[in-house]
């Protein structure tokens, strides 16, 4: 049998940079790319910055 690899796809929460509320949810492939950085609108902010993945959901 083959090795399983580490990682697999994963639940993120999407965090703002600046205010850093919790936004969006997503699912992202540990294995190829660990950490998550897209630019969305932030509807406390009214803008649209920059959101980080953050593992850990509340």
């Amino acid at each position: 049998m083959a090795k399983k690899k580490k990682g697999g796809v994963i639940k993120v929460a999407m965090v703002c940079a600046d205010c850093k509320a919790t936004n969006y949810y997503t699912s992202i492939n540990k294995a190829i790319r660990p950490k998550l950085t897209i630019k969305k609108y932030c509807k406390h902010c009214k803008k649209a910055v920059q959101h980080n993945s953050r593992e850990k959901l509340k």
